[in-house]
């Protein structure tokens, strides 16, 4: 059966990723998943519920707070033929277990000349909901920076559950970054992804999508910043500029081709990034596409995200330096102009 035959359900992120974990835990009883609160609690977002009654407390396992000793925990079983899910409960509190990330888990298959592989993914919410400086990082470059990493960040249900199939089955570790405010969406809340199958699917990491054709101007983005791009296109095509929206959904690795071909056609390409702009994911990308298409091949390029500051605690200062549909349909207006 293919997954067109299947019917989809509405849900939403917490509960695709939660079924795409059980579907996986059920397929290979070497995958656990180990966190603070994933078990009883199911996740501060939910997004392991149920898997506490499925699996039992030797498969989910609730950790103290301790994320240095509980991801070093999951280094050992992955040498030792496991396939651990470790939950990071927000993406700001991966510094506390830095160490284990970039130095173990990036490094050991590459120091072991691959005969050591480390199926390990980091599961962990990112993004901007009002949480202060502390709280309310997306990190993605960080971690892109990092040779040895694959690092994903779905913007919708159907991505999530078929990402975290894939990210479950790689041998390589895969930082899983969901997007706290998406992660507080109802299914009703999604204009595109909503629709999941029942049964288990793979979206590979490495593909992007294209969720909103056009011809005039690229916009190349990610997670929660992918639905504000689609509704500020809509807006700009009323305005004779039609935009071309790119989710990115995989950073390592990038889906190149993609984002080359449609720039090939646009001419044109705007990075929007809730990410820290500064050496990260934008830069990258365009150097990238520049790298690969030669200079003359656009007439604009352009970025916009997080000039570089602390994301403050009012609500009101957050929105100014994170990308909204607003912002972003001013920023289009630009690329629109400078064209």
């Amino acid at each position: 059966m293919t997954i067109t035959e299947i019917a989809p359900r509405n849900i939403n992120i917490s509960q695709a990723v939660a079924e795409g974990l059980r579907l996986e835990m059920e397929a290979d009883e070497k995958v656990l998943v180990i966190g603070e609160d994933v078990a009883t609690q199911g996740g501060v977002f939910g997004s392991t519920r149920g898997l506490l009654k499925a699996f039992g407390p030797q498969r989910v396992l609730d950790t103290p707070i301790s994320e240095m000793a509980f991801t070093g925990m999951a280094v050992g079983l992955a040498m030792d033929g496991y396939r651990p899910v470790i939950e990071i409960m927000f993406v700001d509190f991966i510094g506390v277990c830095l160490e284990q990330v970039y130095n173990a888990i990036a490094k050991i298959p590459y120091m072991s000349g691959g005969r050591v592989d480390m199926p390990v993914v980091i599961k962990t919410a990112g993004g901007n909901i009002g949480s202060a400086a502390q709280h309310s990082q997306t990190l993605w470059g960080l971690f892109a920076h990092l040779p040895g990493l694959r690092v994903v960040a779905p913007s919708n249900p159907y991505d999530s559950k078929g990402m975290m199939a894939a990210a479950v089955r790689s041998n390589d570790p895969v930082v899983f970054i969901e997007h706290k405010g998406l992660l507080l969406k109802r299914a009703s809340d999604f204009t595109f992804g909503a629709s999941v199958p029942k049964e288990a699917y793979d979206v590979p990491l490495g593909s992007a999508a294209i969720v909103r054709p056009g011809s005039d101007l690229t916009i190349a983005t990610l997670s929660g910043s992918v639905r504000h791009a689609v509704a500020a296109a809509e807006v700009a095509a009323g305005q004779g500029i039609d935009v071309e929206v790119i989710d990115l959904r995989s950073i390592v690795p990038l889906d190149w081709n993609t984002v080359c071909e449609s720039v090939g056609r646009t001419r044109s390409l705007l990075v929007v990034d809730e990410d820290y702009l500064g050496f990260g994911l934008s830069g990258e990308l365009i150097t990238g596409v520049i790298e690969r298409l030669g200079m003359g091949a656009m007439d604009y390029v352009g970025r916009h995200g997080n000039p570089g500051v602390p994301v403050p605690a009012a609500l009101s200062l957050e929105q100014a330096i994170v990308p909204d549909a607003e912002s972003i349909l001013a920023a289009i207006m630009r690329a629109g102009a400078a064209r």
